[in-house]
């Protein structure tokens, strides 16, 4: 029955088209008397409004019921049909004409105004599906929302969405949309569009980056290939917004994650400093004590030892925390590096004794715009490194030199050297080498906190070294430019 109410709808149409001439042929023939030109125009304005508004067909119905009637009623012999009237041929020929033209242009019309409504619709329905994207609130899969938007929003009957990531299949509308698993991979990873006359289905891939991460398919004629396109570029974004959200989470959480454990560590270290002060405090009261037994004052000494090692570990730990947190506030002043290497190694004291130091720093070396105690604890942590890797009683060499836009500063060991393997991470947190490990003992944290600070003044930091003929760990940071100036 649903089958022929269309066909039915056309027979009224022609059946209507030409009741409307004959009327208005039994009214100029009974009522209205009028000659046959203004017969023969009015039947043409009803072709052409027939045309217009119903089609082709209807028209040329309307067109050879207008013939009939003017040549039955109108053109003499009146009563009777005669076509061999060249009139009768003209007016036949007008009308036809009249017809295929005018219903050729009013569907065009109808076409494009069709098409237009089409394009608005769907722009109105890509503005409505942005907007649902952009507030997501994801509840579930992120995938399936998306799907469910789309479905929804262009009222589709069936829907399906390959996400390549997890190849998962997902489906939304309320039908199963007819299309095969495989025809949703192959067009993912092709890049090219499938389309099936025979199902009304069509499934485009989906880029990102130019990369692809999945495919659309869509069932249902209502959707112009331009909208799927516009669908498949929204899927992307709506991905690729979800992507660099959960991956600002991600770091955001790790900021806080780190933060906390800085702000932690800070506080242990800072909490276990402050007994080592009275601590160090007694073991050197004591040391100064010229009655103790030499067994004593030995142990005395150990002990007083490991307090300084104890309290240089927590330095290091406390420095550590406030560069991982951000919390690196640089006091800057000028500063003569040569006077800031001699207070250092002033520190040293003991620990230099039996090794040959010489220091080549020239009195003319140009100050810098420093923090005298963080580029002290540079100069300590590089000085400190060569004393522990490198033989008692081996040589430092420490030079100073300037360069055009730099001071540059490095001391130089006798040491076994690093190997070219262990010299890409010798800077890295916790890095030691490999064979000095378990033997000398260290935390590893000493040249990252160097590098930092050196960073911090927007300086740089490096070495150069060869298996069995010593290290030279060098740093340098930017001359001021009032300086340069000069």
């Amino acid at each position: 029955m649903t089958k022929l109410l269309p066909h039915m709808e056309k027979a009224v149409r022609l059946l209507g088209a030409v009741v409307i001439v004959c009327a208005i042929a039994f009214v100029y023939f009974l009522v209205l008397s009028v000659n046959t030109l203004t017969v023969a125009l009015t039947f043409l304005l009803a072709v052409l409004t027939i045309s217009t508004r119903w089609g082709l067909a209807e028209g040329l119905a309307a067109s050879l019921a207008g013939v009939f009637c003017l040549d039955f009623f109108f053109i003499p012999p009146i009563g009777s049909i005669s076509i061999a009237d060249p009139q009768d041929w003209v007016a036949l020929s007008t009308f036809v004409v009249t017809a295929v033209l005018v219903s050729h242009l009013s569907a065009s019309a109808k076409r494009r105004a069709q098409e237009s409504t089409q394009r608005q619709h769907e722009v109105e329905r890509l503005y409505t599906l942005s907007r649902n994207l952009l507030l997501l609130d994801v509840h579930g899969p992120l995938g399936q929302e998306i799907a469910n938007q789309i479905a929804q929003v262009f009222e589709l009957p069936g829907l399906a969405f390959y996400d390549r990531t997890s190849d998962r299949i997902i489906r939304a509308g309320p039908q199963d949309i007819p299309v095969d698993v495989g025809k949703l991979r192959d067009t993912a990873l092709q890049g090219t569009v499938y389309h099936d006359p025979a199902t009304r289905t069509t499934v485009i891939p989906i880029s990102l980056g130019g990369q692809p991460v999945g495919s659309l398919g869509i069932q249902g004629s209502q959707v112009s290939e331009t909208a799927l396109h516009a669908i498949g570029n929204l899927t992307a974004i709506t991905l690729e917004r979800a992507q660099a959200q959960d991956a600002a989470t991600r770091a955001e959480a790790a900021r806080q994650s780190e933060e906390l454990k800085s702000t932690m560590l800070d506080a242990l270290a800072h909490e276990f400093k402050t007994p080592l002060t009275p601590i160090k405090a007694a073991v050197t009261s004591m040391l100064s004590d010229g009655s103790l037994s030499p067994t004593y004052q030995e142990l005395l000494g150990i002990v007083n030892e490991e307090t300084d090692r104890l309290n240089s570990m927590l330095t290091e730990a406390i420095q550590t925390s406030r560069i991982e947190a951000g919390q690196l506030q640089l006091h800057r002043s000028p500063q003569s590096l040569r006077k800031i290497m001699l207070d250092q190694l002033a520190r040293l004291g003991e620990s230099l004794e039996g090794r040959k130091v010489s220091v080549e720093i020239p009195d003319s070396l140009p100050c810098v715009s420093v923090d005298p105690e963080f580029i002290g604890t540079v100069i300590w942590q590089l000085l400190n490194n060569a004393l522990k890797y490198t033989p008692p009683g081996s040589p430092l060499t420490i030079r100073g030199s300037a360069g055009e836009t730099e001071v540059m500063m490095s001391i130089e060991d006798c040491g076994p050297g690093i190997s070219a393997q262990e010299q890409r991470k010798v800077f890295d947190k916790f890095f030691r080498g490999r064979e000095q490990r378990e033997r000398i003992p260290g935390t590893g944290m000493g040249l990252t906190i160097a590098r930092e600070i050196v960073l911090a003044h927007h300086g740089r930091i490096w070495m150069e070294s060869e298996p069995g003929k010593g290290a030279r760990f060098s740093f340098s940071v930017p001359r001021s430019p009032r300086e340069l100036a000069q």
